[in-house]
């Protein structure tokens, strides 16, 4: 295969990838709790209402011009590590197993670290008003809004790629994990459901990760809960919401009270049938 065969392999294949990522990711969330079986988690639903038809599709209008934008920077990225420009190495295991795992933690905290003032800067005056407005317009957010930025800002969203690429020794499969990871959480941000047990929060563990209720308040709130994946810099910071944590035992308490409410309407109704069946069934003995 040429030179100028495999690039375009590489460009179908990245465009490719991106489109099918998101659609799976992104449209099965969608599908699953917006159309399919919302009615039957509605008692997850964080903010109990529906956003309109036409602002999912402003969301799915957007998100195709964030995945074109990423996949141009990514092909830039892929054409540097195809040439020796980046910190790409092979083979896998060239510094070591132990160096792959590694190298996706640092990845990701990195990434955590630089989303974290990127979104801070974004919610600048100047910058908010021209560019992240585009993402604040989902108040009420869908698995959609996940890459519904504006093309400015999913320049800044996909940079950190170009960043670790040139600066962090990598094997590329562990910076695809860390990318998956990422649009993963961003997508749970996004659902606008929350499912994670009650008490996560206040966990002495889990309470370091977020939660989709804390993603779901900054959108409603806009000033708060600025991070991605941790809850690290928003409490070194002083920018989760100071109701954060209330919040979601709210949330959890609202759906895990519906939840039980609506098992027992299930046994009851079960319990009724049964009580009419034997009933019924002792009415139409014939008499001896």
């Amino acid at each position: 295969m040429g030179e100028g065969n495999t690039l375009w392999y590489v460009i179908g294949y990245i465009f490719l990838g991106l489109a099918v990522m998101y659609t799976i990711f992104a449209g099965f969330a969608y599908l699953f709790f917006y159309k399919w079986r919302g009615k039957f988690y509605w008692e997850h639903k964080i903010q109990q209402y529906y956003p309109e038809r036409k602002h999912i599709m402003r969301e799915i209008w957007l998100s195709a011009s964030t995945l074109l934008i990423f996949g141009v920077v990514l092909i830039f990225v892929a054409w540097a590590n195809y040439r020796g420009y980046t910190q790409a190495y092979h083979p896998a295991n060239k510094y070591g197993y132990w160096y792959y795992a590694l190298s996706i933690v640092i990845m990701v905290f990195i990434h955590d670290t630089y989303f974290y003032w990127a979104h801070r800067l974004l919610h600048w005056k100047p910058l908010f008003k021209t560019v992240h407005v585009k993402h604040h317009l989902s108040i009420n957010p869908t698995p959609f809004s996940a890459l519904a930025f504006h093309p400015m800002e999913a320049l800044s969203e996909i940079f950190v790629v170009p960043l670790v690429a040139f600066t962090i020794p990598h094997y590329p499969s562990a910076m695809q994990i860390v990318f998956i990871y990422s649009l993963l959480v961003n997508i749970g941000g996004h659902m606008g459901y929350e499912t994670v047990p009650k008490g996560f929060v206040r966990h002495w563990v889990f309470k370091w990760h977020n939660t989709s209720t804390h993603h779901n308040m900054h959108h409603r709130l806009v000033k708060y809960n600025y991070g991605l994946y941790f809850n690290i810099w928003d409490r070194l910071m002083g920018t989760n919401h100071p109701d954060y944590e209330k919040h979601f035992e709210e949330v959890a308490d609202r759906r895990d009270k519906e939840k039980l409410a609506k098992l027992n309407r299930k046994v009851w109704a079960k319990k009724s049938k049964q009580k009419n069946l034997t009933k019924g069934s002792k009415i139409s003995q014939p008499a001896h």
